[in-house]
């Protein structure tokens, strides 16, 4: 795939959603939330039944992190792997709930092989898979330690040719200037380049994932993911969040201005 192919916001054919796991922990913050996990399912959803082919990188943060190692005193490496595995329980749920209010045409691929529970992932399957219409869940991130799922959603969006990451947020709505729930006077960018987010050090995605981003034109759209409709309207071409792409001359549609902060919105 050559580098900045991928500028142009306009209505989505595939789109890789990043979704976390604190999005499926709800107001619980650890473990599950059943109102949230439903509220996930009917999203993505509204999103396949709008025409959009989804695949889905699941996050684990809500079971377990690696970067908890040295609170439970285990090599880092061996705190990674449970979070991989945290994924994969993230996602067989999630597979669960989808097919409970009656999608039919699932599938959950990992990077670490776990062939009891689902298929090993493999580029040119998943890419079928997509183009038969199935919804793919990913797990394990790119099966490898020291990362978070962030990374791996950008890759996988490269791997399988989508046309961006739709990264969900919970209670977050896009990419503040300071921390909203610390500063209300936090503003709302409405758009950035994936330079403006690295040189101010915004930290709503890990660093690596805007630079992978950055050298092969992926866009991101940063949004609320409690917010009912949000992902099907970005998949229109509609503007919901933060976008972040190559510059903001080339996303003239949203522009880079500074949107009000929470505390002037609800005034």
């Amino acid at each position: 795939m050559e580098k900045g192919k991928r500028e142009t916001v306009t209505r989505y054919r595939r789109v890789v959603v990043k979704l976390s796991g604190r999005a499926i922990a709800g107001s619980a913050e650890f473990g599950f939330d059943s109102n949230a996990l439903e509220h996930l399912a009917r999203e993505i959803i509204a999103v396949r039944q709008s025409g959009v082919e989804v695949a889905i990188v699941v996050g684990g943060g809500n079971l377990f992190r690696g970067n908890q190692s040295d609170r439970w005193g285990i090599d880092r490496v061996e705190a990674d792997n449970i979070g991989m595995l945290s994924t994969v329980i993230n996602s067989l749920l999630l597979r669960g709930k989808l097919t409970a209010l009656g999608e039919d045409n699932l599938r959950v691929m990992t990077a670490v092989p776990v062939p009891a529970v689902a298929e090993p992932y493999i580029r040119l399957r998943a890419v079928h898979l997509l183009e038969k219409g199935a919804t793919v869940i990913l797990a394990c991130g790119n099966g490898q330690p020291f990362l978070t799922t962030d990374y791996p959603a950008v890759q996988r969006a490269l791997e399988l040719n989508a046309d961006a990451v739709l990264a969900a947020k919970d209670g977050v709505d896009g990419v503040y200037d300071s921390d909203p729930k610390i500063n209300p006077g936090a503003r709302l960018f409405s758009h950035l380049s994936y330079d403006e987010v690295i040189s101010r050090g915004l930290r709503v995605m890990d660093q690596s994932a805007f630079i992978l981003a950055r050298d092969f034109g992926m866009p991101l759209h940063i949004f609320d993911i409690e917010q009912r409709g949000a992902m099907t309207a970005i998949c229109r071409g509609e503007h919901r969040g933060t976008v972040i792409s190559s510059s903001p001359e080339k996303s003239e549609e949203f522009g880079n201005e500074v949107l009000a902060s929470p505390a002037e919105s609800t005034a």
